[in-house]
């Protein structure tokens, strides 16, 4: 049986070397607010004013502050960029709407087909890569380790890895599940503003605040802490156990 790779020294349990190796793949607080700041700021320009140009600019001079900060202090700029991106696909779509002849409207509801492709695409990998038993979190753990693939050999880490993959599938799941119909039925209406201002307050409610939840289910998860560490040679924790591999 393999151990989980890379546990920091001192950790007793897979629970505590997997909360240290996502808190660093997910960047931490600090690095999930810099993904959700500039997108909210754009997100609620646009809707309020319906002026692209406008909300492109102050989004990105979000970003830009967040970004000079980062280079100043020397640390990863990976989250920043993170939300510059989607807020650029985003941008484009309703860019790409606006040069089609869309109408202000038309130009909002473009703004969210690429949030609700990327959710149903992200929900739908997890989902898939827990019926197939690799769990999408065994991966993001396993190469911020070291080693992508080690842990799938311990049924209980991977069993602890679905768990927590079923934790950020969920908010995905559930923005296509009500998001969807709402983002159908202002392409159906005649007059769209009302249908486009509830999109807008659902995008706002379910990103930040359910992506939080999904996080505190997933320190939930790793707050139990009964999976030993087998066979790790970096454990040097009292609690924990060691195994020789097998030949």
């Amino acid at each position: 049986m393999a151990s989980t790779p890379a546990a920091p020294v001192g950790a007793g349990t897979v629970e505590e070397v997997v909360r240290a190796q996502l808190s660093k793949a997910l960047g931490g607080r600090r690095g999930m607010v810099e993904a959700a700041v500039p997108t909210l700021a754009f997100t609620v320009v646009f809707l309020t004013t319906k002026d692209l140009r406008l909300a492109v600019t102050l989004s990105v001079a979000t970003s830009l502050v967040l970004l000079v900060v980062r280079v100043v202090q020397r640390s990863t700029v990976q989250f920043v960029l993170n939300s510059l991106v989607g807020i650029g696909i985003g941008a484009f779509f309703a860019w790409r709407s606006a040069r089609g002849g869309g109408d202000a409207d038309a130009q909002a509801l473009a703004y969210f087909l690429p949030g609700l492709i990327y959710n149903a695409a992200y929900a739908g990998a997890m989902v898939l890569s827990n019926v197939t038993s690799w769990p999408v979190v065994g991966f993001m753990v396993g190469s911020v380790a070291g080693d992508p693939t080690a842990w799938h050999e311990d049924r209980q880490v991977v069993r602890l890895r679905r768990n927590l993959t079923w934790m950020l599938a969920l908010p995905c799941v559930a923005r296509v599940v009500v998001q969807l119909p709402i983002y159908l039925a202002g392409k159906a209406a005649d007059d769209a503003g009302p249908i486009i201002a509830v999109l807008g307050v659902t995008k706002i409610a379910m990103g930040w605040p359910l992506q939080v939840l999904g996080l505190l289910g997933m320190v939930w998860l790793l707050g139990r802490n009964h999976t030993p560490v087998r066979g790790s040679r970096e454990t040097a924790g009292p609690a924990a156990t060691s195994r020789s591999p097998r030949r």
